[in-house]
């Protein structure tokens, strides 16, 4: 193998040129590809953390997948050992739910209301992390206690130990005519997820629960199931219903928020695309520097020409010297792209300290710091896309020096 053309297109790189221009080309080259490869590595970072975010607090209160009763599980706690045993399975919990309205002295408002069993929810759920007054046990020290979101909470302007009534919409039939379901409630905790939840959940004991909906006995709606891996749960699902005896639906959390992770994944995506356009700019500047090479060595092409290099070698000597340009500022930007993805939020914090002020309010986001995760899937995709580009930046400005005619060139020498 002839590394002669990679020889001298290294020297041509490293070289000092009398023209200034044309090493300000290059080095805003450099510059620029370095800066785009940054930027979409802290970027995706930064997107992948706030995906992560969202799949720990919602996907973490929300079922991985759920088995249905019509209208309630038969010897549910049979079920559940038989579930429970199944590969892949973490931890099953009985589950009761209903659409309700809240009514306090300071407003009404509806929310979905679960009936749960505190010590086996905590297995499928993270609420009993996210408590932010009373506690969870409440549930078991009280008779008709009950657990809200903390903004629905102040949205009915309650706190721990006050009375809520739950309106259910099922209609009493009586002497006095048609009646809807109502019940009081004590306060004995509030959760906070930092999402939309907060203003749309509420928990009271699956025992209340029945006694709420009139269930005889301890019967139960449904079975909560939290899988392993939380991708599995459309395919495993199936596999449970097959095993389940009777006739029960199932769902899964891709039914009921699949569509939002769908748009997050769609985002990311999108903003990458854009942002890759700056590496695209950046890497094509190459060709602008390669062409402003072969026009100033167009006397030292024709000189290596007369020397025996062929047209293919010409060609090989620009490539790498546009190669090692485009290497040199991809590595450059991998650096700082990496050491930005692994500190951002720690930076964005020290920010916020020295200006007093915070730029995510956890009142008005889900959240209160910057998250950020590094895939090393997304760097690894974002370094081979930037080479790629470098590859095809140097074709044309090559192509050109190998049409270079040796007496042409010398001509005026």
């Amino acid at each position: 193998m002839n590394f002669l053309p990679v020889t001298i297109g290294l020297r041509y790189a490293r070289a000092k040129r009398s023209n200034h221009f044309i090493s300000f080309i290059s080095f805003s080259s450099i510059a620029g590809l370095a800066l785009g490869v940054a930027v979409l590595i802290t970027v995706l970072s930064v997107m992948n953390g706030f995906d992560r975010e969202l799949r720990q607090r919602i996907l973490g209160m929300v079922p991985h997948a759920t088995v249905w009763g019509e209208p309630t599980l038969d010897d549910w706690q049979e079920t559940a050992r038989l579930v429970e045993a199944m590969p892949g399975v973490v931890a099953v919990a009985p589950h009761t739910q209903a659409q309700v309205m809240f009514q306090s002295q300071y407003g009404v408002h509806g929310a979905l209301l679960n009936g749960i069993d505190p010590a086996l929810e905590q297995k499928v759920s993270i609420i009993g992390n996210h408590i932010s007054s009373g506690s969870l046990d409440g549930l078991n020290q009280t008779r008709f206690g009950i657990i809200l979101g903390e903004q629905l909470a102040r949205m009915l302007g309650v706190k721990v130990g006050d009375k809520v009534t739950v309106i259910l919409p099922k209609a009493n039939v009586s002497i006095a005519g048609i009646t809807p379901t109502l019940k009081r409630f004590t306060l004995v905790g509030t959760f906070k997820v930092g999402a939309e939840l907060d203003a749309s959940l509420a928990y009271i004991n699956i025992k209340d629960a029945a006694t709420l909906k009139r269930y005889t006995g301890d019967g139960v709606e449904a079975l909560r199931i939290a899988f392993d891996d939380l991708f599995s749960a459309p395919t495993m699902i199936w596999d449970i219903a097959r095993v389940v005896p009777g006739q029960n639906r199932v769902s899964d959390w891709t039914r009921t928020h699949g569509n939002l992770f769908q748009a997050i994944k769609m985002e990311k995506t999108m903003i990458g695309l854009l942002l890759l356009l700056i590496v695209a700019v950046a890497a094509f500047n190459i060709v602008s520097t390669l062409v402003m090479v072969v026009t100033d060595k167009r006397t030292d092409i024709a000189i290596l020409r007369t020397m025996g290099l062929t047209s293919g070698q010409v060609m090989a000597v620009f490539i790498v010297q546009g190669i090692f340009i485009g290497l040199l500022g991809t590595l450059i930007g991998l650096g700082l792209g990496v050491a930005a993805a692994l500190n951002v939020s720690d930076v964005i914090a020290w920010v916020e300290g020295i200006m007093g002020t915070q730029f995510l309010n956890g009142d008005v986001y889900f959240i209160s710091y910057l998250p950020s995760e590094l895939q090393w899937s997304d760097v690894r995709f974002i370094v081979i896309s930037a080479f790629i580009m470098t590859v095809m930046a140097t074709l044309y400005p090559a192509w050109r020096a190998a049409k270079v005619h040796p007496a042409e060139a010398l001509r005026y020498e």
